[in-house]
């Protein structure tokens, strides 16, 4: 896989890009919008970041593949979140009729 992403740059950059913004976007995001200026220039230091992870990813460390296991912790505490909050409904639910 590592070979894969080393014959294909611009294919590693933007999964990266793709992934440093879905992590931040749900886990640094504040409550309130940023101002357009303040928000665009976040993403222009995401890019210019993503292009110095592309360089390590080139020098055979597994940034592409951490990042996926980031977004993989984050999608199953997002699953338990889930599943408390209805479980937790169908306690209320089940209080309320008996």
């Amino acid at each position: 896989m590592q070979a894969w992403f080393a014959a294909h740059p611009l294919v590693s950059y933007i999964i990266i890009f793709v992934l440093i913004t879905y992590v931040y976007n749900k886990v640094f995001r504040v409550k309130q919008k940023l101002p357009l200026l303040k928000e665009v220039l976040l993403y222009i230091f995401m890019a210019i970041g993503s292009g110095m992870l592309l360089v390590f990813q080139h020098d055979k460390l597994p940034i592409i593949q951490c990042l996926l296991v980031a977004v993989a912790l984050m999608f199953m505490v997002r699953v338990r979140y889930f599943v408390e909050a209805r479980q937790k409904k169908k306690a209320e639910t089940a209080a309320k009729r008996g």
